[in-house]
């Protein structure tokens, strides 16, 4: 009762030669009552042969390959197959200190009702230093991703929201599953501690993600949460400036702010109301051009 399994589930695509950091990280748990599924989603490189060399060296290290279809297939495989009570996603490429399991479910102990634990992050390889994560609030939320991916749940809450969403292939699952998670209420805490470390790199996959798709995965996030999103926001001029930041925000090539509206109201409004603002933008237009 007071030793819970924990399954961290490390799913692994094309990232064998960062995945001994990773296993080593769940290795070094003060908190010894675990399983670490790593999940090959298709890989090509040598990442069944570096879990086969972790299994040797611990039983609590499992295996699972699946043809490629996307690291939210992959969690979700690895969480199916799990046999704890909480749950630990891990990228291949990031790792966690050694306190950060226990300190975690010591927290789910003393708060039976917290429904997300997490910590502070640091960032490493082509960048170091603190990552400064906004404080949780459903508010900022709805506006950018506040939780990293490697936040302690229960699986019966991963069960709940059936799972990570596989449509989301082009990145933000993470920050979909927290808003399924929580959206209806739950307790959030985090750790004062820094517990986890992120790995910058140019070609990692989150970097592609912004260059390639993340505003397809933010529309599609919002067209299936909209009474959070439209909760959150309140009015449409907020909706609104909160596009054109996350629009900076990534860095996307975008042609103009109407493209991002037009994306978020085809979606929301329908075309009437998407028609009047349309109208309202050309008649505030036309009144800056009489000034």
């Amino acid at each position: 009762m007071n030793d819970p399994l924990v399954s961290v589930v490390v799913p692994c695509f094309r990232q064998g030669q960062f995945l001994p950091e990773a296993l080593q990280s769940v290795l070094d748990q003060t908190y010894h009552n675990w399983e670490c599924i790593v999940v090959n989603d298709g890989s090509s490189d040598n990442t069944e042969q570096v879990a086969a060399a972790w299994i040797k060296k611990d039983k609590r290290f499992k295996y699972l390959y699946q043809d490629n279809s996307g690291v939210s297939s992959a969690r979700n495989s690895g969480i199916a197959h799990s046999k704890g009570e909480y749950i630990l996603p891990l990228d291949a490429d990031d790792k966690i200190a050694p306190e950060y399991i226990e300190k975690a479910v010591e927290a789910f102990l003393i708060s039976p009702d917290l429904t997300l634990v997490y910590c502070e992050a640091e960032k490493f390889d082509e960048e170091s230093g603190k990552w400064n994560l906004a404080p949780f609030s459903l508010h900022t939320m709805s506006r950018k991703n506040v939780i990293f991916c490697s936040a302690l749940y229960k699986k019966k809450d991963w069960e709940r929201v059936c799972g990570y969403d596989i449509n989301m292939s082009k990145g933000i699952e993470d920050w979909e599953f927290w808003i399924a998670l929580l959206k209806h209420g739950g307790m959030v805490k985090q750790l004062n501690f820094t517990g986890f470390y992120y790995r910058i790199r140019n070609n990692s996959r989150t970097a592609l993600v912004e260059k390639n798709g993340i505003i397809d995965m933010y529309e599609y996030m919002t067209v299936k949460h909209p009474d959070f999103f439209v909760g959150q926001y309140g009015s449409f001029i907020e909706m609104e400036r909160n596009m054109l930041n996350y629009r900076k925000e990534v860095d996307l090539q975008l042609k103009s702010e109407k493209f991002v509206v037009d994306l978020f109201c085809k979606r929301f409004f329908g075309f009437t109301i998407f028609g009047r603002l349309d109208s309202i933008k050309n008649l505030q237009e036309k009144k800056r051009n009489v000034k």
